[in-house]
């Protein structure tokens, strides 16, 4: 090991730490901006209901059926 060796740093970790340096809150807003797009309760029954509605796709979707 070499005496001026340090350890690699990427420039996108430093940016990222350099952000967070700046504005300590930003995890939290992050937490809280996916809690209002992905954290959601399901509605099972609503699920299960399109799932049911569910019309099967042709394996060829271009191809057109002679019975139509």
């Amino acid at each position: 090991m070499h005496f001026f060796w340090k350890p690699y740093k990427s420039d996108v970790t430093s940016f990222i730490e350099e952000l967070k340096a700046k504005k300590p809150t930003l995890e939290d807003e992050q937490r809280s901006g996916r809690g209002l797009l992905w954290d959601r309760a399901i509605d099972r029954e609503a699920q299960a209901r399109y799932r049911q509605a569910r019309v099967p796709q042709q394996p060829y979707v271009y191809y057109q059926n002679s019975s139509d």
